[in-house]
C-alpha cells in the first residue's frame, strides 16, 4: 500500500501544519513546533513556562512552481534560572532545521550556499530566479563568505605552487593534498616568509612537491627540514627544453655562418622586415658596449649601473642570448607552402589568384599575406643567385633540430644538415637535453650522475648546474610517485573561479568557493 501524504512532510522537521493557503505569487504555510519546552540559550535550562507568541516569516523551498513562506508561530519562555541574567527568551531550534534570526530554513540556505560556491554572484542569482528561489547577488556572496571553507584534514603529502592575482604584477599561493586530490590553502603572496609560517603550523608533512623556483624551496627546508622535496618533471622537461633554446642563441652566429646567412640582402626584406633588421643593428651596438665592459673586467652590477640597461638585459648580453636577426612567428601559410611552390613551378604568379585557390582549401588569412610572399619570390628570382639566404629564429632552429626528420621539408632538412655539420657542440648540447629527458621520462636515477658530468662543460652547463643545487629534489622527482602537475591542474580551476567573477573576488571568497565546492 502507498503511504498518505501528509501536510507535515512538506515542511522542516519538528513543525505541524496548521494552515495554507495558495496565491497568486506564492505559497503560504502556518506553522507551529511540535516540542512542549526549549532551552535557554544563555544557561541552557530548559523551560516550559510560555510567555506570548510572535509569528516569525520565513522563505522554503519552492512547492509547484510557486515560492513558499512559511509562518512559524514562535513562542517566548520565562526562564526560571536564579543565577541566569535573561529572563524572557524565543525559542530555539535545530541548526539543520532553522538558525536563530535566520531569514531562510536551513535547507533553503544550503541550496543558496551550493549555488553561490558554483556559480558566485549574478549567475547564480539568475538561475535561483529561475527555480523560484528569490536571492539577490549580495546575499549568494555573503551566505558563501560567511560559512567559509570546510576544515581540512591535516596532510602529508602536499603540491605548492604560485597564481596570477595579475599576471607578472601579482601572485599568490595555492597548496593542494596530493592524497585527497584536492585544494587545501590560499595564501595573499609567494613570498617564502608567507609560505614557511604555514608549513611551520603543519609539522606532519612529509612530501613537498614543488616548482623548480628557489622561494618554496628555501620555505620548506626552514619549515619542514626533515621533508623531502620533490621537483616538478614538467617544469624539469620544459627548463631542458628551454635550456637547448638558449644554447640555439648563443650559437646564432655560428648558425648563420654555417648556413650561408652572415650578411643580409635589403633587396629581400619586406617593410615589417627592415624594421626588425634595424632593431638588430641598435641591439648589436648594445651588446658591443655591454661585452666590451664585461671584457674589460667591470662586475655586472658595475655594468648597469654605468649603462642604465637592466640586470637581466645585460645577463642576457652575456649569455650570448640576443643574437637573433628577426623576431619570426609561423605564417598562416605555412601548411600551404608546398602547394605555393608547386603552383609558382607551375607558372601561377598572380597572387590574388593564388589567395582565392587557397580560400577554396580552407585558406583563413588575407590576401596581404599571399600577395607578399608572391612578391618576395619575384623579388629572390631577380637578385643574383649567389645572394645569402635569410637565416631562421633561433626558437626555429630549435624546433627543427628536434623534431623527427620524416616531419622535415627538404628545404629544412638541408638547414638542419648544415648546422650539425657547422655547429658540432649543439648538436651534443641537443644529444644531452634528449638523455636528460629520457632519463626522465624512465625514471632511471642511475643515469643522473654520468649525465651531469658530460653535461657541465657545454653549452647546457647552466642548466646542469641548476640541476646540481636542486639535485635532492631532482633525484626524488625521478624516482617518487608524487609531482607537482596536480597542483597546475587546481591553478586552472581557480582561473575559472576567479575570472567567473571578473578577476574582483578577494581571497576570503576565492578561498571559500574553491575549497568549499571540492
Amino acid at each position: 500500500m502507498g503511504q498518505t501524504l501528509r501536510p507535515s512532510t512538506l515542511v522542516p522537521r519538528g513543525f505541524v501544519v496548521d494552515d495554507a493557503a495558495s496565491g497568486a505569487d506564492a505559497t503560504l504555510i502556518t506553522v507551529r513546533p511540535l516540542s512542549i519546552a526549549s532551552a535557554c540559550p544563555g544557561c541552557g535550562t530548559r523551560s516550559v513556562r510560555i510567555h506570548s507568541r510572535y509569528p516569525r516569516r520565513l522563505a522554503d523551498l519552492p512547492m509547484a512552481g510557486k515560492p513558499v513562506l512559511l509562518v512559524v508561530m514562535v513562542r517566548r519562555f520565562h526562564c526560571d534560572a536564579v543565577l541566569c541574567g535573561r529572563r524572557i527568551f524565543a525559542e530555539r531550534f535545530d541548526g539543520d532545521v532553522l538558525a536563530p534570526w535566520a531569514r531562510r530554513t536551513a535547507r533553503l540556505d544550503d541550496i543558496v550556499h551550493h549555488l553561490g560556491l558554483v556559480l558566485g554572484g549574478r549567475p547564480a542569482a539568475s538561475f535561483a530566479q529561475r527555480l523560484m528561489l528569490p536571492v539577490s547577488n549580495d546575499t549568494l556572496l555573503r551566505v558563501v563568505r560567511r560559512r567559509g571553507s570546510p576544515r581540512f584534514v591535516p596532510p602529508t603529502i602536499i603540491g605548492i605552487d604560485d597564481w596570477a592575482w595579475r599576471r607578472n604584477q601579482r601572485y599568490g599561493t595555492i597548496i593542494c593534498d596530493l592524497e585527497r586530490r584536492k585544494t587545501i590553502a590560499l595564501l595573499p603572496d609567494r613570498e617564502p616568509a608567507t609560505a614557511q609560517a604555514w608549513l611551520s603550523d603543519q609539522p606532519q608533512i612529509s612530501i613537498v612537491a614543488r616548482d623548480r623556483g628557489g622561494g618554496y624551496a628555501m620555505a620548506a627546508a626552514k619549515a619542514l627540514p626533515k621533508a623531502t622535496q620533490v621537483a616538478d618533471r614538467w617544469h624539469l622537461m620544459e627548463n631542458a627544453s628551454r635550456a637547448f633554446v638558449d644554447a640555439v642563441r648563443k650559437s646564432m652566429r655560428q648558425i648563420r655562418t654555417a648556413i650561408g646567412a652572415t650578411t643580409i640582402n635589403l633587396d629581400l626584406l619586406t617593410a615589417a622586415e627592415r624594421i626588425q633588421y634595424e632593431g638588430y643593428l641598435h641591439r648589436e651596438d648594445t651588446n658591443a658596449a655591454i661585452l666590451g665592459l664585461a671584457k674589460a673586467g667591470v662586475t655586472i652590477k658595475e655594468i648597469v649601473r654605468r649603462t642604465g640597461y637592466s640586470r637581466g638585459l645585460v645577463r642576457r648580453v652575456l649569455r650570448g642570448q640576443r643574437s637573433d636577426v628577426f623576431r619570426v612567428r609561423e605564417s598562416s601559410l605555412e601548411l600551404y607552402l608546398p602547394w605555393l611552390d608547386a603552383q609558382w613551378s607551375a607558372g601561377q604568379r598572380n597572387g590574388a589568384e593564388l589567395w582565392r585557390r587557397l580560400a577554396v582549401q580552407g585558406f583563413r588569412g588575407s590576401l596581404r599575406v599571399v600577395t607578399e610572399w608572391t612578391t618576395r619570390r619575384r623579388k629572390a628570382e631577380k637578385v643574383d643567385g649567389a645572394a645569402l639566404s635569410r637565416a631562421p629564429s633561433a626558437r626555429t632552429v630549435a624546433r627543427l633540430m628536434t623534431i623527427g626528420r620524416d616531419n622535415l621539408s627538404k628545404s629544412e632538412t638541408v638547414i638542419v644538415a648544415a648546422i650539425e655539420g657547422g655547429v658540432p657542440q649543439l648538436v651534443d648540447a641537443r644529444e644531452i637535453i634528449a638523455a636528460f629527458q629520457a632519463m626522465i621520462r624512465k625514471k632511471s636515477l642511475v643515469d643522473l650522475e654520468p649525465w651531469l658530468e658530460q653535461a657541465r662543460s657545454g653549452l647546457v652547463a647552466p642548466f646542469a648546474n641548476g640541476v646540481v643545487k636542486d639535485r635532492a629534489a631532482v633525484s626524488a622527482a625521478i624516482t617518487s610517485p608524487w609531482s607537482n602537475g596536480q597542483t597546475e591542474g587546481q591553478i586552472t580551476k581557480l582561473k575559472l573561479v576567479k575570472r567567473q567573477m571578473y578577476g574582483r573576488g578577494k581571497l576570503d571568497l576565492l578561498q571559500a568557493r574553491v575549497i568549499g565546492a571540492a
